[in-house]
């Protein structure tokens, strides 16, 4: 069964910034952000070629790491959903349409 990487991206994303900020354990929420990318990572490399993977992981870790500044800009669940919702239509173009 095919994995859609794009719902995991986003579902991650979401899902670790929700876990972190409901129980106040940071780590908590990244273990959830890294399994997700783990998850994920591995579907890229199966579906995709080393470039294509390699793209699709410095596009999860910089949403990542861009939600951070957006949301001192926008608010947190509006800079969460931007970057997985980008994050997510990345997934799909690149490896689960194919």
């Amino acid at each position: 069964m095919r994995v859609p990487t794009a719902a995991i991206t986003a579902g991650s994303l979401i899902g670790g910034w929700q876990l972190a900020r409901k129980t106040g354990n940071r780590p908590l929420g990244g273990v959830v952000l890294a399994a997700g990318g783990v998850l994920a990572g591995r579907e890229w490399a199966r579906r995709t070629n080393p470039t294509v993977t390699g793209a699709l992981v410095a596009t999860y870790l910089a949403a990542f790491g861009l939600s951070h500044p957006l949301a001192k800009k926008i608010g947190s669940w509006p800079a969460v959903l931007t970057v997985s919702a980008l994050t997510a239509g990345v997934s799909y173009a690149a490896a689960d349409r194919r």
